[in-house]
């Protein structure tokens, strides 16, 4: 398999960056940074290292004019650190302006057809995920949330895309995949394209932010926008990409699908300390080596935990960072110090998702009641 095969359904491998540049056009985030006032720990850090067409909605944000910020997130368990990337985004393109709206897709057809989830099943992990959004910070009243397999604009729009998208195209974009998976992908494009209907205000800028895997469903529905442009007004959606977290199992991403990769939000701090006590590190083989040589933070993924996640304060980063490289700081006092974080971050978040469960609920209710008015 290409190491750099980008696969949206957990089998891809990003060894290079740098590649996706050069090869499939994602653009450089950089010359953007100081567009931004306060920019986020992710764009500050690189950690968000490319967009398309950000800068559309840079322009909106400067000229007071509304966009939507639209993502999808499977119900196919509690959040993890990987889920939780994106939903920082989301928050944080929602907190920039007041003319944005964040639309946060539950794709349980998705989870269907990739995890094979019911729908009763989906339905229940939902409002523990948007609980999970909503004790990130995401403002409730900016935001619709709904569930794919409910709004028939996005079935209508999927099927109205059908019409055009050929076999050959979705296997080249995607390599030989089972229909329904194929129809997940058609969907998606739906949910990004949806908040452009005349009902939501009409064509207006749409970012989504997601993990650099996720690119092959943004250049799908750009190419939908384009070839549906003189039906719909449609904009082509911006994007910004977040590198993947390392596994902790050494894997080269986490994954739901991998015991030992991550651990989830709602995970006992017990058993989440354990997995990062055991995790995979950067260090040397030995002590010795490790005080001579220093250690590889740059391949390592609980270093990746402190600067994606944990190390709130730069000047914190840096110094786990330097002490790393420079053979002061050992991994196992690396991963004690991490798991002392990791639990309390845990107990406190679980604390407020608990707190916000009725809160998730009538969002819901109130999303799935505005969105049937607006029909």
């Amino acid at each position: 398999m290409d190491k750099d095969r980008l696969d949206p359904w957990g089998e891809g491998f990003i060894g290079s960056y740098e590649r996706l540049h050069n090869e499939f056009g994602i653009e450089r985030l950089d010359a953007l940074i100081p567009r931004f006032k306060r920019p986020s720990l992710h764009i500050a850090r690189k950690i968000d290292f490319g967009h398309r067409d950000l800068g559309r909605v840079l322009d909106a944000i400067d000229n007071d004019k509304p966009y939507a910020v639209m993502s999808g997130i499977k119900p196919s368990g509690d959040f993890h650190l990987g889920t939780k990337m994106t939903a920082d985004d989301m928050i944080y393109f929602q907190s920039l302006s007041k003319r944005s709206k964040v639309y946060y897709c539950i794709a349980d057809v998705e989870a269907y057809n990739d995890n094979g989830l019911s729908f009763a099943e989906s339905s229940k992990t939902a409002v523990r995920n948007v609980a999970d959004i909503l004790a990130l910070g995401l403002d409730p009243e900016r935001a619709v949330v709904y569930k794919q397999s409910e709004e028939i604009r996005v079935m209508r729009l999927s099927t109205i895309f059908s019409s055009s998208v050929t076999n050959n195209m979705l296997k080249a974009i995607y390599g030989e995949r089972r229909i329904g998976l194929y129809l997940s992908a058609l969907i998606q494009a739906g949910d990004i394209l949806m908040p452009q209907l005349p009902e939501f205000g009409g064509p207006k800028p749409v970012l989504v932010p997601v993990g650099a895997d996720q690119d092959p469903h943004i250049r799908l529905t750009r190419d939908l926008a384009n070839a549906y442009r003189s039906d719909f007004g449609f904009i082509p959606p911006s994007s910004i990409y977040h590198r993947l977290n390392r596994g902790l199992d050494g894997g080269p991403k986490m994954s739901k699908r991998v015991p030992g990769s991550s651990f989830t939000l709602d995970e006992a701090p017990a058993s989440a300390v354990k997995t990062t006590l055991a995790s995979f590190t950067g260090g040397r083989p030995t002590v010795e080596e490790q005080r001579r040589l220093g250690g590889e933070a740059d391949k390592c993924p609980i270093y990746d935990l402190y600067l994606f996640h944990f190390a709130l304060e730069d000047e914190y980063a840096k110094r786990v960072y330097d002490e790393c490289y420079g053979g002061i700081r050992m991994c196992g006092e690396c991963k004690q110090e991490l798991a002392k974080i990791v639990k309390g971050y845990l107990e406190e978040h679980r604390r407020r998702r608990e707190s916000l469960m009725k809160d998730a609920e009538e969002l819901l209710a109130k999303s799935r009641k505005a969105l049937a008015a607006a029909r």
